[in-house]
Order: structure tokens, then C-alpha cells, then sequence
């Protein structure tokens, strides 16, 4: 599902227009990306749980050349499906 299809779903269910469904998506990954950015964990119960990780600096290789690369340390977003969600599935 794309951002585009979410919005027309969610304007589909509430009934309200695509213009003010699009307002409410974009609103929740503002407020996911805030609290990430200021606490590092987003948890919402029944999706899961959004989490800031740190890698460290390490030595990868370029699969088309095999020359090694050095990637920088930086900050990836970590998700953790809730059991509930997982459970649905199956």
C-alpha cells in the first residue's frame, strides 16, 4: 500500500475528503518522526514498536567492484512488530 492508497482509505472509512485525510496521515509521521527524533521509541499499541538504534562505523564491500567501503556510524530506525499484529497473520 502506497501513502496515496492509505489517504484514500482512510478518507473512504471516515468520510472525510482526501485533502483532510492527507492532513491526518502527514500528522502522524510528523508525530512519529518528533517523538523518535526526541525520545527514540514510538510505541503504538496493536502496530508495534519504533525504535533509534546506533551502528557503529564497519567495513562493507561494493558487491559490484568487491572494493571495500567504510560506512559512517549513524542512526537507523529499528520496528518490532506487537504480537497482536503477528498473531492476526497467522
Amino acid at each position: 500500500m502506497t501513502k496515496s492508497e492509505l489517504i484514500a482509505h482512510v478518507a473512504g472509512e471516515t468520510g472525510l475528503t482526501k485533502a483532510a485525510s492527507k492532513e491526518v496521515v502527514d500528522a502522524i509521521i510528523l508525530q512519529i518522526t518528533k517523538t523518535l527524533k526526541k525520545e527514540g521509541r514510538f510505541a503504538m499499541f496493536g502496530l508495534g514498536v519504533f525504535e533509534v538504534v546506533k551502528r557503529k562505523k564497519r567495513i562493507a564491500r561494493n558487491p559490484r567492484t568487491k572494493e571495500p567501503a567504510v560506512v559512517k556510524a549513524h542512526k537507523a530506525i529499528k520496528f518490532k512488530v506487537a504480537k497482536s499484529l503477528k498473531d492476526s497473520l497467522n
